[in-house]
């Protein structure tokens, strides 16, 4: 079956009602402006055998008809442009989405005695549990349709124009599959210990956690489509497996003690007081701690799967604090006191 028609069951089939509130990848539209686009190419093709040898080649597209100018520019503005909205609209919903069921599951407080009195009439995990299995659906169907359509873009108008967006996307933030909150989603369904539920592999692809507090800790999920992906979990300034991580808005994932040392911030502070000139260690890109990703429920995996060097890691990090701490308010009340 092609994607086309695979993509048109996703969008009306058991899920219709959750995506009827969520904005989607437009792949039908997209197809039918590129087919357009190669009738438009192909006579213009034609055309060319026709026009005297002194026509000038900087003369745009005749056709009118085409609804993507046939020069790389205007198929550039107008297709690239709309395909980039949706990929950023899609991101978003999916950030909000999964930002959302996260705070559910990890609720402090009222909001987790509410829930705990719900559950006595309602699964309330198992809805959870749903939710994430259709937003992991959403999110890698979607991916899909951009990496088909890029693929026929670059096909149509034989360049690599396709490429090129993809690594515009990067910049921008918005790949689909790259996304922390993507590895957030899989370290919910580990904690929730469905790695080892036959039912979920089926339906959804696989989840694993290796080495956590050895060499190469790594995550892998399988999703739908034969889609394969790894994350590294380590920090790369303290080279061990991150703890109590933050992804910043580059992508790049460290501990939150390593991310404030590298910004010269106090660990009581927070990731999220580095100055706006702050870089990321790894790709030196400025101003991308405000945006900064708490990832709670890595954070909250690392401590059921490797409690040990959890432990250890929340002494040390409990005893910076402190260090740091004092050091912090002597200088205030030296300051104060004027010596």
């Amino acid at each position: 079956m092609k994607f086309g028609e695979t993509f048109k069951e996703y969008l009306h089939g058991e899920e219709e009602w959750f995506l009827e509130k969520c904005c989607y990848v437009e792949y039908k539209k997209l197809k039918k402006l590129l087919k357009k686009c190669k009738t438009c190419n192909s006579t213009r093709s034609d055309d060319e055998h026709i026009i005297s040898s002194d026509t000038s080649l900087s003369d745009s597209c005749q056709f009118q008809s085409c609804p993507l100018i046939c020069s790389n520019t205007g198929c550039d503005q107008m297709f690239f442009e709309e395909l980039m909205k949706e990929a950023s609209d899609v991101a978003g919903f999916f950030k909000s989405r999964v930002r959302h069921l996260l705070h559910l599951h990890v609720a402090t407080g009222m909001q987790r005695y509410m829930m705990r009195l719900r559950r006595c009439f309602t699964d309330e995990k198992q809805a959870l549990i749903h939710e994430g299995h259709i937003l992991i659906q959403y999110i890698t169907m979607n991916a899909i349709a951009i990496r088909k359509i890029l693929k026929k873009y670059d096909k149509v108008h034989s360049s690599e124009n396709g490429k090129n967006f993809k690594l515009k996307m990067r910049a921008e933030r918005i790949e689909l599959l790259h996304s922390p909150w993507l590895i957030e989603l899989g370290a919910f369904y580990l904690n929730s210990g469905l790695d080892n539920v036959g039912n979920f592999k089926n339906s959804l692809g696989r989840v694993s956690c290796e080495n956590l507090n050895e060499d190469q800790p790594v995550m892998k999920l399988m999703l739908p489509n034969s889609i394969e992906l790894e994350f590294d979990l380590t920090c790369a300034i303290c080279l061990e497996t991150v703890f109590n991580p933050y992804a910043l808005k580059c992508g790049h994932i460290f501990c939150k003690a390593c991310a404030c040392s590298s910004a010269s911030v106090m660990i009581f502070q927070g990731v999220k007081a580095a100055p706006q000139c702050s870089k990321c260690p790894i790709c030196r890109e400025v101003g991308v701690y405000a945006e900064a990703v708490h990832m709670i429920e890595l954070h909250l995996l690392l401590k059921i799967r490797s409690n040990e060097y959890w432990k250890e890691r929340m002494m040390g990090e409990r005893s910076e604090i402190v260090k740091q701490s004092k050091k912090f308010w002597n200088e205030q009340t030296m300051q104060m006191i004027g010596y």
